[in-house]
């Protein structure tokens, strides 16, 4: 299959189109699926397309859409349940921390919730405390929850679709702030049958200096970073973590060891954070006989997001005050 250039949206949209079109069992259900803007132009003309039975927009009941994909998961159906702010998505906690990852362990695994939600992260332009959190660490501390955050349009295409074809509770994180982005789709994984599980961190970029490692949004903040390191002719390993629960820290692991220099940068909050767990990881697994690795774990801070401009600008940290507290930490 040919490769084609697409936004991180627009990947989503395809991602939707072949689950859709392939598998009849499937159907989503959720807020703002027939708007043309309420969720970017991730569901655009699919209404039209595959009809709305099958694209199901609800009323503003979180706990109840996700109650009744989890039932219909149970019942061999495919359901998507899309919360546009992943906020809103703790009304429905009951469902997926109690209900759904549970079931295949309590019935033996004669069957299990193989629901996909879909839980969207949309941050600052003024939004505030309530419209703007970045919850997965809360969610990947639960066992039976498969919790994907994708950076790239490839990712995002490819992560969606085999969310939906495994066989557990899967939440699946993007990020508005990435809609835009633009990469190249290859569509040849379709014809291989990887489990969502075999997926693990990747590298996204090798170097020998310094490991960067984040996930989601932090991606592109890293690749600047980069750009400015190595004008300096600092070699930075770029490590984007997709999955975190469950979580592998092999990849992480072999980088720090190499470079002896670990950032860690996270668009959520600092304690108990997806951060902390990749730092724990590393120190927990360190080769005795190999010096000793330094760490930093940039985060947002431990407060409620600001519902202004200004204070925006100094809550979401700079790519140019991250690259100032590399370079303290590591290379005065």
């Amino acid at each position: 299959m040919k490769k084609k250039i697409y936004t991180y949206s627009e990947a989503i949209n395809e991602a939707f189109k072949y689950i859709l079109k392939k598998y009849p069992e499937s159907f989503v259900i959720g807020q703002g699926l027939w708007s043309p803007w309420y969720v970017g132009n991730t569901m655009k003309d699919l209404p039209e397309k595959f009809g709305k039975k099958r694209l199901i927009e609800s009323p503003v009941s979180e706990a109840g859409i996700t109650g009744i994909a989890v039932g219909a998961s149970l019942n061999k159906m495919k359901p998507i349940v899309i919360h546009p702010r992943m906020d809103f998505m703790l009304l429905a906690a009951d469902a997926i921390v109690n209900q759904s990852s549970k079931w295949k362990f309590m019935l033996g695994g004669a069957n299990s919730s193989t629901v996909t939600i879909r839980s969207i992260i949309n941050r600052g332009a003024e939004q505030g405390a309530q419209h703007s959190q970045s919850l997965y660490s809360m969610f990947a501390n639960i066992p039976g929850i498969i919790i994907v955050i994708p950076s790239t349009p490839q990712d995002a295409f490819e992560l969606l679709i085999k969310s939906v074809l495994t066989k557990s509770t899967v939440i699946y994180v993007d990020d508005r702030w990435l809609y835009s982005e633009k990469s190249e789709i290859n569509f040849n994984f379709l014809k291989k049958k990887e489990n969502l599980l075999n997926i693990k961190p990747k590298i996204f970029k090798k170097g020998n200096d310094i490991t960067l490692i984040s996930l989601g949004y932090g991606m592109k903040i890293l690749q600047n970073i980069d750009e400015k390191l190595k004008k300096e002719n600092i070699s930075s390993e770029i490590i984007d973590l997709r999955i975190i629960n469950p979580f592998n820290a092999k990849v992480c692991i072999n980088s720090a060891q190499k470079t002896k220099r670990v950032c860690v940068l996270d668009y959520g909050w600092g304690n108990c954070g997806i951060s902390s767990e990749v730092i724990s990881r590393i120190s927990e697994n360190n080769n005795k006989s190999s010096k000793k690795i330094k760490f930093l774990k940039i985060t947002l801070p431990d407060f409620p997001a600001p519902t202004n401009k200004l204070n925006e600008r100094d809550y979401y940290i700079s790519p140019s005050k991250i690259l100032n507290k590399i370079k303290k930490t590591f290379f005065k």
